[in-house]
């Protein structure tokens, strides 16, 4: 068993299976609502809430998600829409982790620990597995070596 390979597979399966169902979850009224003070005080989409409505913010979000959820999967068989999906996830998880640093109260001191919404900081295994789908798939993508 080749575990590169087997951990990439894995990677991607569970990175779409996350946006699928988290997307989905976006078309209800509930997680409309917990994303709202996320999504008002970022400055990349608080602009959305002035063109449309919560719901329909959090759908559209949601429609971002399952299509990025999907096109990772199809990334297995097309280079063109694994490449597409490496810069969908990295769009999405860059900008949920910017949430760390543009919604007031996102983090706090615990018994003397800076603690966070730790939710929130998983992403960053979401946005190196982005990374790594668009330097798979991407036929621009160069070898950078960090000593």
């Amino acid at each position: 068993m080749k575990l590169t390979k087997t951990g990439y597979t894995l990677g991607v399966v569970s990175t779409s299976l996350i946006l699928l169902w988290i997307g989905i979850f976006k078309f209800t009224v509930t997680e409309a609502n917990a994303i709202m003070p996320l999504v008002e005080h970022s400055f990349l989409m608080s602009w959305m809430y002035k063109v449309a409505t919560v719901q329909a913010v959090s759908n559209f979000i949601g429609v971002f998600e399952i299509v990025t959820g999907a096109l990772l999967i199809a990334s297995f068989w097309n280079d063109k829409l694994g490449s597409i999906a490496g810069y969908l996830t990295i769009v999405i998880f860059a900008t949920t982790l910017s949430f760390l640093f543009t919604t007031p109260g996102v983090w706090k001191i615990v018994e003397g620990v800076p603690t966070t919404e730790f939710f929130i900081l998983k992403d960053l295994g979401y946005l190196a597995m982005g990374l790594m789908v668009l330097g798979k798939h991407s036929a621009h993508s160069k070898t950078i070596t960090i000593a």
